[in-house]
C-alpha cells in the first residue's frame, strides 16, 4: 500500500489520503437478478409447499428474491407447483422468467412454454455467492464416478432435516439411484468447512443463503487448491433431471 504523510496541524496530505481511501471503495453490489430481469418484466416464482417447507413463512432465498424483484419494479407473482398450469392459463403473456425450487425443476420445465427462461433459487445463489463456472465444471465429475466413489454434501445451515430434505434425502437418493447403494454420501452442516475434503471425489455445496459470498468463495478456493471438484445443489439436480442445458443464470 502507498504511504501517505498527513498533518492535521499543517493541513497537508488530506486530499491525498482521501484519494487513497477511495481505492478501497466497495465494488457495485451484486444482485440475484443482474442481467436477467429488467423493469416491468413478469417473473413467476414456483414455491412448493411440501413437508420440507417451513410452516407459516417463506425461506430466506424466496424472501430475498421477492424483495429484489420489487426493488427492480418487476411484476412478481408466486404460485405452488400444483397451480402452475392454472396461472399460466390466466396470464395474458408468458412470464419473462420463472424461478423454481430446484426440487421441482423437471416438473416445472415440462409444464411451461419452451421459450420461457427457467432458473432456480439455488442456481441464482450459486451465481451470486459462488462461482457458477466452477460449479458447472464440477458437475461434470458425475460422469466419472462409480459405486466406490465418495461424495460430500455441504450444507451451510443446521436446520432440522425433514422427510423430503433436499440435501439430506433427495440428492443422496438421486446419487444412489445413479451409482448404486454402496456409494458413500456424507452430509455436513454448519458454517465450518470440514478439514477432510481430500477424502472425497466431489463436493456438492448448498446455495449458501445463510453465509456470505466470502465464505462460500473461500470454500471453492479450498476445494480448488486440493483439486477436489465442487458443484451446487441446483446444478446437480438439473443435471440429474437432464435439463442442465435449459437452465438460465
Amino acid at each position: 500500500y502507498n504511504i501517505v504523510e498527513v498533518s492535521a496541524l499543517e493541513k497537508i496530505g488530506l486530499d491525498k489520503l482521501l484519494q487513497e481511501l477511495l481505492k478501497f471503495k466497495p465494488k457495485k453490489e451484486e444482485k440475484l437478478f443482474d442481467g436477467m430481469v429488467k423493469e416491468k418484466d413478469l417473473v413467476l416464482l414456483v414455491i412448493p409447499q411440501d413437508i420440507a417447507a417451513p410452516k407459516n413463512r417463506l425461506i430466506l432465498p424466496q424472501v430475498q428474491a421477492i424483495r429484489e424483484l420489487l426493488d427492480r419494479n418487476a411484476l412478481v407473482s408466486m404460485v405452488k407447483l400444483e397451480e402452475l398450469g392454472d396461472v399460466l392459463g390466466l396470464l395474458k403473456k408468458n412470464p419473462d422468467l420463472i424461478v423454481a425450487d430446484s426440487s421441482v425443476f423437471l416438473e416445472v420445465y415440462r409444464e411451461i412454454p419452451k421459450d420461457v427462461k427457467l432458473t432456480s433459487f439455488s442456481v441464482l445463489f450459486a451465481k451470486l455467492k459462488g462461482d457458477i463456472d466452477e460449479y458447472l465444471r464440477g458437475v461434470e465429475t458425475l460422469k466419472k464416478l462409480n459405486e466406490n466413489s465418495k461424495i460430500l454434501i455441504a450444507e451451510s445451515c443446521t436446520h432440522a432435516p425433514a422427510e423430503e430434505d433436499i440435501g439430506r434425502i433427495k440428492i443422496p437418493n438421486m446419487i444412489r439411484k445413479r451409482f448404486g447403494e454402496n456409494i458413500k454420501v456424507d452430509v455436513t452442516s454448519g458454517s465450518v468447512f470440514p478439514e477432510n475434503i481430500s477424502d472425497y471425489d466431489l463436493i456438492i455445496q448448498c446455495g449458501g443463503c445463510m453465509l456470505n459470498a466470502k465464505n462460500i468463495r473461500n470454500r471453492i478456493k479450498v476445494a480448488k487448491e486440493k483439486s477436489i471438484p465442487i458443484t451446487n445443489y441446483g446444478i446437480v439436480i438439473a443435471y440429474f433431471k437432464g435439463i442442465l442445458d435449459k437452465i438460465n443464470y
